[in-house]
């Protein structure tokens, strides 16, 4: 079985077929085993789920005596640790129990629900949810009410409480037509004498808030009270819950009461600013992040009452440490920032940009990006200002991690914020960029020419042009770099020079500059290849006339090569290249180099050119084009062919209108390929066809479009998916430009043929033109005439009668 499975794609589909033949025993006593190896890979466990579906499916009521069994193997799938297979897990169990219903789910499962052992309880807990969302919660809502006040055993509430959670993250806000039924059912959680019922009914609720925000507060007025008792009595664990219903709770309500709980729930979060707990840390944060950002809470009393005790408890160099706590602060203090202003924040912890610990620098850095790039640096003063760009050059000069790229965004974000005020630090920052720029470290030069991009719009706003020449001459001179990543930087660096100098007042001069990128574009590296790409297009865009048309073409021969990248930025911006190139230095030279390449044997690399040349007739005009490439056609060779005609589609489509000046010479050409052997020839012509006639609608060239069209419609027959999707696109493309009843007439002839193959097709095209056209075939019906039986005519009045 197992080895079928493996290898054979037609084996769910036999096992589908005869699922009730074979009956439900044999076929999971053969294939849950295989789910349960341990050897298991992720494609076969998917193959194994998909069967299982299928199986369900088919089997229906005949799973029932076996829903255990199947429970057993996929609960564990729920708490995996690969999303997909908790995706998969779901997607099995609520097929289970649309299939055997919910009594024998709830048979099934409900002595596990106080079973001793937890991990059962939390996967059954997840398992009802998901039978939950597929059955809906209202057939469930008896039972989880009997559970939940199950005298028995502390173990059945908890988990009835937790179902309740898994429903609310599961279900989110689908959760709310019935959110005062669930939150009643648990409610009585909150004073149980078991510490455990406690806090998972505490985050029920919370969970219950969350899903149902920012509705649903009046479902949560019975729960206030113990809710506000319990933090006052709680500690530890229990006290954490609490904390975290509360702070979901709290943003549902009116301004005025928000404030009004906040202020109370504030003296036990002050208090427990003070917990080692790393848990604790997490949800008090959360939930100040919570209450601050809800109106009713003034900006004066997050300055008077919570800012002192929070900078000293939570800002301290152990919060860096652990990445969800570090993540969790900075989030909380940008909440508070929007509250009570850059100053109040910055202000407080700018200082720490010189700590000597880089994770906690690190972490000062991402909250100063995060709030001035919420809030703009117009509150900072020119005290703090200074101390800030001192603070994070420091920063920036003394890290030695690998995660860069938070001391770049953070120093970007605030040369940015603070704009035309950085002109007097910007020869300090730019001494310490070049020094930088010759250190023995690769990822140190790296970044130094990061920066010099992110900041360059900045010195050209300062009227610094003299200093990014100069940086400019000494990017220059590193284009020995050996090192790819850093050589990348730095051609980055260069564009962002060229594009806010211009291109005449450039140091180095545009055509000293140019013939030293042309080897580097042999690089195989993928940033050095789009960074370098990208410099050469924005120079033939703009400064072209600098450098000498020789020059030009060898970097057209370079740039062939470019078409071979992987990534498609690279091949966009290289075809753009072309187009600019041509611009530059007519179109004659470059359109040869193209058309030669059109005989290469890889696809992309045709394909790209192919775009290239619909580009250069595009920028060009076309007529400087199409006599070239149509005499490309008469070269005997199948990819030859193919690219020239692919050319013409896309340069019909980027030509649009301007296509009616073409259509008569192109016509012939066409004619030939639409009736050549091969199958490729026609689906490339008829895309060609498409984009002509789409973009000559209207423009009166419908006598060659008809032409055209009995060339097409001998393929509607044909069995190739590409071919006959071109095909009907081409035809979806004379509806448009010569009317549905031209399209209908061709169509007429084979809606009632006797073959069924024939009828298909010919109702396939009438179905696309009538969603297309429905109001325009009205005009062109054919007139029946009356017989014996039936009235086939409608007048006018009829219509509206």
């Amino acid at each position: 079985m197992s080895l079928q499975l493996h290898t054979s794609p037609y084996v769910p589909q036999q096992l589908t077929d005869k699922a009730r033949e074979f009956g439900a025993g044999p076929l999971f006593n053969k294939i849950l085993p295989l789910l349960m190896q341990p050897t298991l890979e992720d494609q076969e466990r998917h193959l194994l789920v998909k069967v299982i579906d299928r199986v369900l499916y088919k089997l229906d009521e005949l799973v029932r005596p076996f829903v255990h069994k199947i429970l057993v193997v996929i609960e564990p799938l729920l708490i995996d640790e690969d999303y997909y297979a908790r995706v998969e897990g779901r997607e099995i169990i609520s097929n289970l129990s649309k299939a055997a219903g919910l009594a024998t789910m709830i048979a099934a499962m409900r002595p596990d629900i106080d079973n001793i052992d937890e991990y059962v309880r939390n996967t059954t807990a997840r398992a009802f949810s998901v039978v939950a969302s597929a059955l809906g919660i209202p057939a469930l809502l008896p039972f989880l009410k009997a559970v939940c006040q199950s005298k028995k055993s502390w173990q059945a509430r908890h988990t009835g409480i937790k179902i309740v959670q898994q429903i609310a993250i599961l279900m989110g806000c689908a959760v709310l037509p019935h959110l005062k039924n669930l939150v009643e059912i648990i409610e009585h959680g909150l004073s149980d004498e078991n510490q455990k019922v406690r806090t998972i009914t505490a985050l029920s609720l919370a969970a219950l808030a969350e899903a149902a925000a920012p509705y649903g507060i009046e479902s949560f007025d019975s729960v206030l009270k113990p809710l506000w008792k319990g933090i006052r009595s709680h500690r530890g664990k229990v006290l954490a819950a609490f904390l975290k219903a509360i702070g979901f709770i709290i943003p549902l309500m009116d301004a005025l009461y928000a404030s009004y709980y906040t202020k109370e729930v504030m003296q036990v979060l002050i208090r427990e600013f003070q917990s080692p707990d790393e848990e604790m840390k997490k949800i008090v944060l959360k939930v100040v992040k919570q209450c601050v950002s809800t109106e009713g809470v003034e900006a004066d009393y997050i300055r008077s009452d919570i800012l002192p005790d929070f900078f000293k408890h939570f800002w301290v160099r152990r919060m860096a440490l652990d990445r969800r706590n570090y993540k969790q602060l900075v989030e909380t203090t940008v909440e508070m920032a929007n509250k009570v202003g850059v100053t109040g924040i910055v202000g407080k912890i700018v200082e720490d940009l010189k700590d000597e610990s880089e994770p906690y620098r690190r972490m000062v850095m991402e909250t100063i990006e995060k709030v001035v790039a919420n809030l703009g640096a117009s509150d900072i003063d020119p005290r703090l200002e200074e101390l800030l760009i001192d603070g994070i050059l420091y920063a920036f000069q003394e890290q030695t991690s690998d995660d860069a790229n938070v001391m770049l965004n953070g120093f970007g974000a605030v040369v940015n914020a603070l704009g035309q005020r950085v002109k007097p630090y910007l020869p300090q920052i730019c001494g310490t960029i070049k020094w930088r720029l010759n250190n023995k470290s690769a990822k140190v030069r790296q970044q130094a020419a990061d920066l010099i991009s992110r900041i360059a719009i900045v010195m050209k706003q300062c009227q610094e042009e003299q200093l990014m020449g100069h940086l400019g001459v000494v990017l220059y001179e590193y284009l020995g770099e050996e090192y790819p990543e850093v050589l990348g930087s730095i051609l980055g660096a260069l564009k962002a020079i060229v594009n806010v100098i211009g291109m005449t007042k450039m140091t180095p001069p545009i055509k000293d500059l140019l013939p030293r990128l042309t080897p580097i574009l042999k690089n195989r590296h993928e940033k050095v290849q789009e960074n370098c790409i990208d410099l050469v297009g924005r120079i033939a865009d703009r400064g072209a006339e600098f450098v000498p048309a020789r020059e030009w073409m060898r970097i057209c021969f370079e740039l062939l090569e470019m078409l071979k990248a992987h990534k498609k930025g690279i091949r966009r911006a290289t075809v753009n290249t072309f187009g600019y190139i041509a611009k530059a230095i007519g179109p004659q030279d470059v359109l040869a180099t193209l058309l030669n390449n059109l005989k290469v044997q890889e696809r992309q690399n045709r394909v790209c050119t192919t775009v290239a040349i619909a580009i250069v007739a595009e920028t060009c005009s076309p007529f400087t084009v199409l006599p070239a490439l149509m005499n490309e056609y008469r070269v005997p060779e199948l990819n030859v062919q193919n690219g020239v005609l692919k050319s013409l589609s896309f340069l019909f489509e980027y030509i649009g209108e301007m296509g009616k000046d073409y259509i008569y010479a192109v016509t012939p050409l066409l004619e030939d390929a639409l009736m050549d052997r091969d199958l490729v020839h026609r689906q490339t012509a008829a895309s060609a066809v498409k984009h002509m006639a789409l973009g000559v609608a209207g423009l009166g060239c419908e006598d060659a479009l008809v032409h055209l069209l009995n060339y097409i419609w001998p393929n509607i027959f044909e069995t190739s998916p590409h071919v006959i999707n071109a095909v009907m696109e081409a035809i979806e493309g004379m509806r448009v430009a010569l009317g549905a009843a031209v399209v209908l007439n061709y169509c007429l002839q084979g809606l009632f043929h006797p073959a069924r193959k024939v009828r298909e097709v010919y109702w396939k095209i009438y179905n696309s033109l009538y969603i297309g056209a429905q109001d325009a075939l009205v005009a062109s019906y054919p007139a029946l005439g009356d017989d014996g039986d039936n009235i086939f005519s409608r007048p006018e009045l009829a219509m509206f009668v």
